[in-house]
């Protein structure tokens, strides 16, 4: 079975990157977040209007993906401003310039209970460039409310530009996996945080490779943890030779990070690159999940039935975009087995960015 649904989609509007907000799941109840702004098909790679708003958006669905219902993002945001998008939009217009203003993040309180059933987190950051800040959310009734937002620490780095990736260790003990700007302030290196105290305070843990040289960025990792205690880590890698998905492994709960392999290398070393979902099926495998830049502008799989030694050929789920500015997936795996993948997409180069979801059996 492989279907595709439409999640949200409007003439004129760009509904985007879903990657850079999370997805979470409760059987076959899931809730995904994207931005949406406005289309402009002139202005090159990603085809939005800079001087209009983006806006925080949150999708659910309690059917497995069959039918969704999609909302403003239900939280407090600084300055009443859409989250994550500020690279998208005119300088004065983004959630960075009103961090000291209304809504503006706090320090957290601490007591959260990450074993909750229903509990949620999501980050947000301020941007990409040098000087970049984070802060999160939690909810505790599947993402129909958020509290926050609340500080996250810079780290001792030049810059910190989180997305929404955690694991959960016990009630009071949670990762963070966070791309940091490198030395020289550009994106990005990707590191491991930690808390202990029930989210009252996060510490730097542990790197997750080596800093990229040059140009070069390590960004968007994508965490599982394995039935051994094994945590595996895909990250988004761009270079000037090439671009790909990189595996990490840790054996000591994210003390220290050892490299595995590249399951995913794009053909154009001029790749836009496109960041990595990492899924744990029922059955042991592990899915990644991405989108890929080189035409003809694809979503696609991989599989692992040995726990990230080894990687399937790549699976296309969809194929055929307008041009290259799609993707951003998210996946997870709803109560029959099934994959929800869930990503941006569109049809011609001048049309409409819309959100979507691929229905697929890993067993097809």
């Amino acid at each position: 079975m492989m279907r595709h649904v439409e999640i949200y989609r409007e003439a004129g509007r760009f509904a985007g990157w879903p990657a850079n907000y999370g997805i979470w799941g409760w059987g076959d109840e899931i809730v995904v977040g994207f931005t949406l702004g406005t289309m402009k098909a002139d202005q090159g790679f990603h085809a939005r209007d800079r001087f209009k708003p983006f806006v925080t958006m949150q999708a659910r669905t309690l059917d497995g993906g069959e039918t969704w219902d999609v909302q403003p993002f239900p939280g407090r945001t600084p300055g009443n401003r859409g989250l994550s998008a500020d690279e998208h939009m005119e300088a004065g217009m983004g959630v960075g310039d009103v961090l000291d203003g209304e809504n503006a993040p706090i320090d957290p309180p601490g007591n959260i209970n990450f074993l909750h059933r229903d509990f949620a987190l999501m980050c947000a950051r301020t941007g990409l460039e040098a000087g970049v800040t984070s802060f999160f959310y939690i909810s505790y009734d599947r993402c129909r409310t958020w509290q926050g937002s609340y500080k996250l620490p810079m780290f001792g780095q030049t810059g910190i530009a989180a997305r929404t990736d955690y694991l959960v260790l016990d009630a009071n003990t949670c990762l963070l996996f966070l791309t940091a700007n490198k030395a020289n302030g550009e994106e990005g290196r990707v590191l491991c945080a930690r808390t202990s105290d029930g989210g009252k305070t996060f510490v730097f843990f542990s790197w997750i490779g080596a800093e990229p040289p040059g140009d070069d960025f390590a960004i968007m990792p994508a965490s599982v943890r394995l039935d051994d205690g094994r945590i595996l880590v895909a990250i988004r890698y761009r270079s000037s030779y090439y671009s790909g998905i990189d595996l990490y492994e840790s054996i000591n709960n994210g003390i220290s990070w050892k490299y595995l392999l590249r399951p995913v290398q794009f053909e154009s070393a001029q790749h836009y690159s496109n960041p990595p979902t990492l899924t744990k099926l029922s059955d042991g495998r592990l899915c990644i999940t991405y989108g890929n830049r080189d035409a003809p502008y694809s979503i696609c799989a991989c599989l692992s039935a040995d726990g990230g030694a080894t990687w399937g050929s790549e699976i296309v789920l969809r194929s055929g975009a307008g041009n290259h500015d799609f993707g951003y997936t998210r996946t997870v795996m709803r109560t029959d087995g099934t994959l929800v993948t869930v990503y941006y997409w569109n049809d011609s180069p001048d049309g409409e960015r819309y959100t979507a979801a691929t229905l697929w059996n890993p067993d097809f």
